[in-house]
């Protein structure tokens, strides 16, 4: 099969607009691509990368791919992260992951809540702010939380996201609108423990974890496979004083996961509340209208006896090896990382109509293991 690889790398990064510090946070290093196009081959399949933008308009049908497997976060625009999926529908080309008008909704966190609300899944309640002087909802109360409404990677999220009074509420709003030209989303805090859990596969099937022979699994047509609900450690939210899983963390965390203290996955929950987070993750996923994969984080609210939260759901999620928190839950559930890719293309493959991989994969040597605590 004639796979292309699609990704906005961080070298290609436009260069010379004024943007915020962590603008390019999302983008992709160079070394997961080749790590994603390295497994395809090893696969059997036949496999270029291409850098995400209208250049695709004729490289894409010179190489003329059966499939795109797609990781594009975009460059600008509101709805970003949907312009290369947009592209391809365009070219009548297939590729794997979420839809462009799943990835629009989802990168937009105020019209992903609006979504949630109305499927029935519990997010925490929030207004809207395209002034800094706007009225605070008098149903909103402090603690609340301040961060762009449409970033990921924990853009703009920071130790002053965190705010408890009227005066700091305005400061920070100010600061979003400001460094992100974008509305900023204000939202009751939640504290709590903070979770993610990975899904890979599709909802037109019976949803099922994803333990014991997952590969084997995976690879099979139809099903959503949940992975172990990873959280992150009371000593990985120290940088930001326990408020959030900002970006600084996320930024200076690989020397850390090297000595297993920031996370834990599988995350120590009782397993009804595991079986609950697992079925607000996949009501999320449906609500949304994710393909393929994607990952939704929550937290449990501590002063209402650990109820779960839907925060965000990720319909891109990374795929660094070694790094990305799909990667770990996926490698908790005994997926290599080979695995976890050809999983998603199989997945893909599935739904698209278009037969599952030729070849399975070859055992390449096993990434460095990280302990989790």
């Amino acid at each position: 099969m004639r796979i292309a690889v699609l990704a906005n790398v961080k070298p290609n990064a436009p260069v010379g607009a004024a943007l915020a510090p962590d603008a390019w946070a999302e983008l992709d290093a160079p070394t997961t691509v080749e790590a994603i196009a390295r497994v395809l081959r090893l696969a059997g399949h036949e496999v270029a990368s291409f850098e995400g933008d209208l250049g695709l308009v004729e490289a894409l049908p010179r190489f003329r791919p059966d499939v795109c497997f797609n990781l594009c976060e975009g460059h600008f625009g509101e709805s970003r992260e949907s312009h290369v999926p947009a592209l391809l529908e365009m070219l009548r080309l297939p590729y794997t992951g979420a839809g462009v008008l799943s990835l629009a909704v989802a990168l937009d966190k105020p019209t992903t809540k609006t979504l949630l609300r109305a499927h029935g899944v519990r997010t925490p309640p929030s207004q809207v702010f395209s002034r800094a002087d706007e009225a605070l909802d008098p149903d909103l109360a402090f603690p609340l939380f301040v961060k762009p409404s449409r970033e990921g990677s924990g853009m703009g999220v920071t130790r002053s996201s965190l705010v408890h009074d009227e005066a700091s509420l305005r400061v920070e709003v100010a600061r979003v609108l400001r460094g992100y030209a974008q509305p900023a989303l204000v939202e009751r805090f939640v504290r709590g423990r903070d979770l993610t859990i990975g899904l890979v596969g599709n909802t037109s099937a019976p949803t099922a974890p994803l333990a014991g022979r997952a590969w084997r699994a995976l690879r099979r047509a139809g099903g959503l496979y949940v992975l172990p609900v990873y959280e992150v450690a009371p000593e990985g939210l120290q940088a930001s004083d326990g408020v959030a899983y900002t970006g600084q963390i996320k930024a200076q965390w690989p020397e850390g996961w090297e000595r297993g203290r920031h996370y834990h996955c599988p995350a120590p929950l009782a397993p009804a509340l595991e079986r609950e987070i697992a079925e607000l993750a996949v009501a999320t996923f449906r609500a949304t209208g994710c393909r393929d994969f994607a990952r939704v984080d929550l937290r449990l609210d501590e002063a209402g006896g650990d109820v779960p939260y839907v925060l965000e759901i990720n319909p891109l999620p990374g795929l660094a090896p070694g790094v990305a928190d799909l990667c770990l839950q996926a490698a908790t559930a005994g997926l290599r990382y080979d695995e976890l890719v050809l999983g998603v293309l199989a997945q893909s493959l599935a739904r698209l109509g278009l037969g599952p991989p030729r070849v399975r994969p070859r055992r390449a040597p096993r990434e460095r293991a990280r302990a989790r605590g």
